[in-house]
C-alpha cells in the first residue's frame, strides 16, 4: 500500500502503475482538504469568484444566478466532454488521475473531499475513463481530457473496467461507489488543470530512464566488440569537463565493463617501445565518435532526464488549479496556474534527448553491420553465405527509418502556439500534445534499440567472444539469446524485434540503484 502522507513521488507512482500497489490518502490530509472546502463554502457566500457565479473563460464576464450554480458545474463537465482518437491506455489514465489528485491534495481547491476518496476508488479499482487524446490546448490545463474524467466521477459516460468498455453508472453501482455531488466548484476543479499532459510526462519519464541505462550498457558492449582502449571512459579523462553527467555515466561505465577482457589498455598496447617505430596501426588509436564519446553524449542526456524528474514531481505536487483557495491568508486568487509550460517544455527536451539516444544506436549499429567501416565483422553480422543470405541486412532499413522519423518529431512542439477561446487563451502550452509526441519517440526508440541489442549478440557470436564479456554483457548476451537464437539462415525478425522490446521494457537496468 502507497500512502499519501505530505507528497506524491515518481517511486510512488510507478508503484502503483506498475506493481499492483495500492493507494490510500493520509487521513490528516483529508482533514486539510475539508477545512479548505469549509473555508470556500463561508468566504464566497457573499463574493464574485470566477467559476462559482460567474461563467467559465471568455464568459466570465456573465454572473450566473445563485439558482444555477449546481448547474453551471455539470455544465462544464458536460459541455467540454468533447476529445477525440484513441483513448488513452489505462496506465496513462491512472497516471492522469493520480496527477488530478494530487492537485487536489495541496488543499487549494476548495473541493469536497469526495473527490479525493472518488478518484482513489478508481485507480484502485481499475476503473479507467474514456479519455481521447485530442483536445487539450494545454493552458487552462488539459480541459477537454479532463472533462473526461470528470464525467465518468460524476456517473456519466463509459470507462474501461476489466478490459470492456461500459457505462460509468454500471460499474459504480456494482462498486459500490455513488456519483459525486456538486457541491461548491468541483467541475471547474476537476477539469482545470495540468494533470493529462503531467500524467503521460511521468510515463515517459520511467521509460525515458529506462532507455538511458539500456544505451549506457549497450556503449560498453560496443566498445568491448570494437576492442575500444578503455580510457574513453576513464575518470581522469572524464573528469576535467566537469559535466555531472557526463561523469556519472563514465562512472557507470567503468562499473558495467568491470571484469571484461575485450577492451584494451592503451599504456599496454601503445605507450610501451614496442610500437614506437610502426607507421600504420591495425587498430583503431581512437574509436568512432558513436562508441568513443558515449560520455558527453549521454551525459546531457542523463541531466535533462534529472531536471525532468524534479520538474514532474513538482507538478504532481503543485496546485495546478484557477482560482487558488487559501485558507491561511482567507482569501481566493486568480491567476494561471493551469498553464502547461512547464510540462511542455521539460517533454520537448526529453523528447530530442531520446530522439539523440536513437540516432546514437541508429551510429553504433551502422558500425556493427558495416564491414568496411569495422573491418572485424562480416557484412550485415551475416553468418551464412554471402550474396545467398543477408543476415540483418534489411533490420537497418527499420532502424534507420525509425530514427528519421524521430528526427522528424524532434522539432519542438513548445513553440506552437494557436490562440484559441476568444483568444481568451492568446497563448497555450500545447503540453499534452508534446507529451504525446515524447511518447511516441520513446516507443520508436525501443524499436532501435530492440534491433541494435539483436545485433550485439550476433556480433558477439561472429567474433566467438562472449566468455571475453563483462558479467552484464554476458549476462545480457544470454538473455537476448533466449529470445532471439544465433541465426545463419535468413528468418523473419519482426517477432524476434517485439519479443525484445517487451523485454527491455519488463526488465529495467536500473543502474541508479544497482552500480554505485
Amino acid at each position: 500500500m502507497v500512502t499519501f502522507k505530505d507528497k506524491i513521488t515518481l517511486n510512488d507512482i510507478e508503484k502503483i502503475l506498475y506493481f499492483g500497489e495500492k493507494m490510500e490518502v493520509a487521513p490528516e490530509w483529508i482533514g486539510k482538504v475539508d477545512d479548505c472546502y469549509h473555508f470556500l463554502e463561508r468566504f464566497s457566500s457573499d463574493k464574485v469568484i470566477y467559476g462559482i457565479n460567474t461563467g467559465f473563460g471568455p464568459m466570465a464576464q456573465w454572473r450566473v444566478d445563485d439558482k444555477y450554480l449546481t448547474d453551471l458545474q455539470y455544465n462544464i463537465i458536460r459541455s467540454h466532454s468533447t476529445g477525440a482518437g484513441e483513448p488513452l491506455s489505462d496506465t496513462e489514465t491512472a497516471a492522469a488521475m493520480i496527477a488530478r489528485l494530487g492537485s487536489i491534495l495541496q488543499c487549494r481547491s476548495g473541493v469536497h473531499p469526495e473527490v479525493v476518496h472518488q478518484l482513489t476508488a478508481f485507480v484502485n479499482l481499475g476503473i479507467y475513463p474514456f479519455i481521447p487524446q485530442h483536445g487539450s490546448v494545454g493552458a487552462s490545463g488539459d480541459l477537454v481530457q479532463l472533462a473526461h474524467i470528470a464525467l465518468c466521477l460524476i456517473g456519466e459516460g463509459k470507462v474501461h473496467y476489466h478490459g470492456e468498455w461500459r457505462p460509468t453508472a454500471e460499474v459504480l453501482k456494482e462498486n459500490g461507489l455513488k456519483p459525486i455531488t456538486m457541491h461548491i466548484r468541483e467541475g471547474l476543479s476537476i477539469t482545470n488543470g495540468t494533470s493529462v499532459m503531467t500524467g503521460l510526462a511521468a510515463i515517459n519519464q520511467l521509460r525515458a530512464e529506462n532507455l538511458l541505462d539500456w544505451a549506457t550498457e549497450a556503449a560498453v558492449w560496443m566498445n568491448e566488440i570494437a576492442s575500444s582502449f578503455d580510457d574513453l571512459m576513464a575518470k581522469e579523462e572524464n573528469e576535467p569537463r566537469r559535466h555531472e553527467g557526463q561523469q556519472v555515466i563514465a562512472s557507470r561505465m567503468r562499473q558495467l565493463a568491470e571484469g571484461g577482457s575485450c577492451m584494451q589498455k592503451r599504456e599496454h598496447e601503445l605507450y610501451d617501445n614496442g610500437h614506437a617505430e610502426e607507421k600504420v596501426f591495425d587498430h583503431k588509436v581512437q574509436a568512432y565518435y558513436s562508441l568513443r564519446c558515449a560520455p558527453q553524449i549521454l551525459g546531457p542526456v542523463y541531466e535533462t532526464l534529472q531536471n525532468s524528474r524534479r520538474v514532474i514531481e513538482e507538478e504532481y505536487n503543485s496546485a495546478s488549479d484557477n482560482p487558488i483557495v487559501d485558507p491561511e491568508s482567507q482569501n481566493v486568487y486568480h491567476g494561471g496556474n493551469f498553464h502547461g509550460d512547464y510540462i511542455s517544455l521539460e517533454e520537448d527536451k526529453v523528447k530530442i534527448a531520446v530522439v539523440r539516444l536513437a540516432m546514437t544506436a541508429e551510429r553504433q549499429l551502422n558500425y556493427l553491420f558495416h564491414d568496411r567501416i569495422n573491418g572485424i565483422l562480416p557484412p550485415f553480422l551475416n553468418l551464412g553465405t554471402l550474396g545467398l543470405n543477408y543476415g540483418m541486412q534489411a533490420c537497418q532499413f527499420t532502424a534507420t527509418s525509425t530514427t528519421a522519423e524521430c528526427q522528424t518529431l524532434a522539432m519542438p512542439n513548445y513553440v506552437h502556439s494557436i490562440p484559441n477561446n476568444n483568444d481568451n487563451q492568446d497563448i497555450v502550452s500545447m503540453g499534452t500534445n508534446t507529451a504525446l509526441l515524447c511518447k511516441r519517440v520513446i516507443e520508436n526508440c525501443f524499436q532501435v534499440f530492440a534491433i541494435q541489442y539483436i545485433a550485439l549478440a550476433q556480433a558477439t557470436d561472429c567474433l566467438k567472444i562472449a566468455d571475453k564479456l563483462s558479467p552484464t554483457s554476458r549476462r545480457l548476451y544470454n538473455e537476448i539469446r533466449a529470445i532471439v537464437p544465433v541465426f545463419v539462415e535468413d528468418t523473419p525478425f519482426y517477432d524476434d524485434i517485439e519479443n525484445v522490446i517487451n523485454y527491455m521494457k519488463n526488465h529495467p537496468l536500473l543502474l541508479a540503484e544497482n552500480l554505485k
